[in-house]
């Protein structure tokens, strides 16, 4: 697989450079853990997929701060000489515990755990809250999106709309770690081996002196693949010219895979067109819907009847239109061996460190989360957070994306489905154990 760009150390907020040289001046190199998690959350989020962690664990095992980091440091004026000097030799060396990327989650459960010395720790926050917090947004709108769907296709249409190109790569690899089918994205396809797709442009139609013209063209080029957009001009207009491309492609032995539409009413044109399609003997034929569907819109087209058979899920997607970010936070949670926790309100946290319990009911679904301390069991309850680095050092190969696609659709189809719903504010039960409880006092 090829590797996409790993952002060095200066991918840091200065804060975080500032404290790890205060810390250097005093001597501060206990160990400290911190916790990451979802604070709070949209009112419609019941659910997160968790998703990003083999981004982290290649930028920690990767962490050093370059000759040209540490010029640059230098350059700033803030930061003294032997200091720099000590940046020179640093490099990860701490224990992280994390869920595995596809495990379903819930609102303040910790997703990862980091203990290390204080200035390493420290030091990578930005980047670990900016990597898990992005692609478990993206991975968790994707689920939503795939819950109204129903089990009909989508494919990440999002790249021409996300927010730069490291966005766009991560929201392929995100909607497909979710259950999409594939992607738009060439780039995304060749890094991830991500199956990729797409059809046409209303330019390519009116390059053209008529659409059926195009369509001719088209399938001419594409005698095995061939999907027509059929909405440039008159959409019931250019399904009857597919039509006609369908039957010129059988006296080939090809067949037209499919149509698509990509504006206008889509649960009533889907319907006159699959009429116009059954109605010429093509019900092999597709129908593909694309522009401006997430869940509530896809639900929407087929709460009214739409005859569509897979949708090109785009923008809405690609940004988490309707929660465009998360209250994710990463705090210390103990150190130099005493439990700390902040007070502040609204903002309380839970001190130690921890694990995450899940219980099934009897039919081996997900019944609650019970928050525990690491070093304790629960009765009927598996834990989820893994120690997935040592002393720095990874302790398995990562797993591949099939594997965690599988993991997600596992997840998935345990989670009741009440708390799926893309309409409501369903609360899972999440409590804690009464030894983590004890240790809040």
């Amino acid at each position: 697989m090829i590797k996409t760009h790993q952002a060095g150390p200066l991918f840091t907020d200065l804060y975080e450079l500032t404290m790890a040289a205060s810390y250097y001046a005093h001597r501060i190199f206990s160990p400290a853990t911190f916790s990451l998690f979802i604070r709070n959350t949209h009112p419609e989020r019941n659910f997160f997929v968790a998703a990003g962690l083999e981004d982290v664990l290649n930028a920690l095992t990767a962490f050093h701060f370059s000759k040209q980091d540490r010029q640059y440091l230098r350059s700033t004026g803030l930061f003294s000489d032997d200091f720099i000097s000590y940046l020179s030799r640093l490099q990860f060396s701490g224990d992280v515990y994390a869920m595995s990327e596809g495990t379903i989650f819930f609102s303040n459960e910790p997703i990862l755990e980091v203990t290390a010395p204080i200035i390493e720790a420290q030091i990578i926050e930005t980047a670990v809250l900016n990597t898990i917090g992005f692609q478990t947004m993206i991975a968790s709108k994707a689920a939503r999106c795939i819950y109204a769907a129903g089990g009909r296709p989508l494919i990440d249409f999002s790249l021409r709309r996300t927010q730069g190109q490291d966005a766009g790569i991560k929201v392929a690899r995100n909607t497909y770690l979710a259950g999409f089918a594939g992607t738009s994205n060439v780039l995304a396809g060749k890094i991830y081996e991500i199956p990729t797709s797409g059809t046409m442009a209303h330019s390519y139609i009116e390059a053209f002196s008529d659409e059926l013209e195009a369509f001719y063209a088209y399938s001419d080029t594409f005698p095995e693949s061939t999907i027509l957009l059929i909405d440039t001009y008159d959409t019931l207009q250019g399904a009857k010219n597919a039509v006609k491309i369908a039957k010129a492609l059988q006296e080939r032995g090809n067949s037209l895979v499919g149509v698509r539409l990509d504006s206008g009413d889509m649960a009533d044109l889907s319907q006159k067109v699959r009429d116009i399609l059954d109605d010429a003997g093509l019900f092999e034929v597709k129908i593909f819907a694309s522009s401006g569907f997430d869940e509530f819109k896809i639900a929407r087209v087929i709460s009214e009847g739409g005859k569509i058979d897979a949708f090109g899920v785009g923008t809405k997607a690609g940004v988490s239109a309707d929660a465009p970010y998360l209250d994710i936070v990463y705090k210390m949670v103990r150190f130099n061996h005493r439990n700390v926790r902040k007070l502040s309100p609204d903002k309380v946290t839970i001190a130690g460190e921890k694990q995450v319990f899940r219980k099934p009911d009897t039919n081996g679904s997900h019944l609650e989360d019970i928050i525990g301390l690491r070093d304790e069991s629960i009765p009927g309850g598996t834990p989820l957070l893994e120690m997935v680095l040592e002393n720095g050092k990874l302790l398995n190969p990562h797993p591949s994306l099939a594997d965690i696609r599988h993991r997600f659709k596992n997840n998935f189809s345990l989670l009741n489905e009440k708390y799926k719903t893309i309409y409501e504010t369903v609360s899972y039960p999440v409590k804690l154990s009464k030894r983590l409880e004890e240790q809040q006092k």
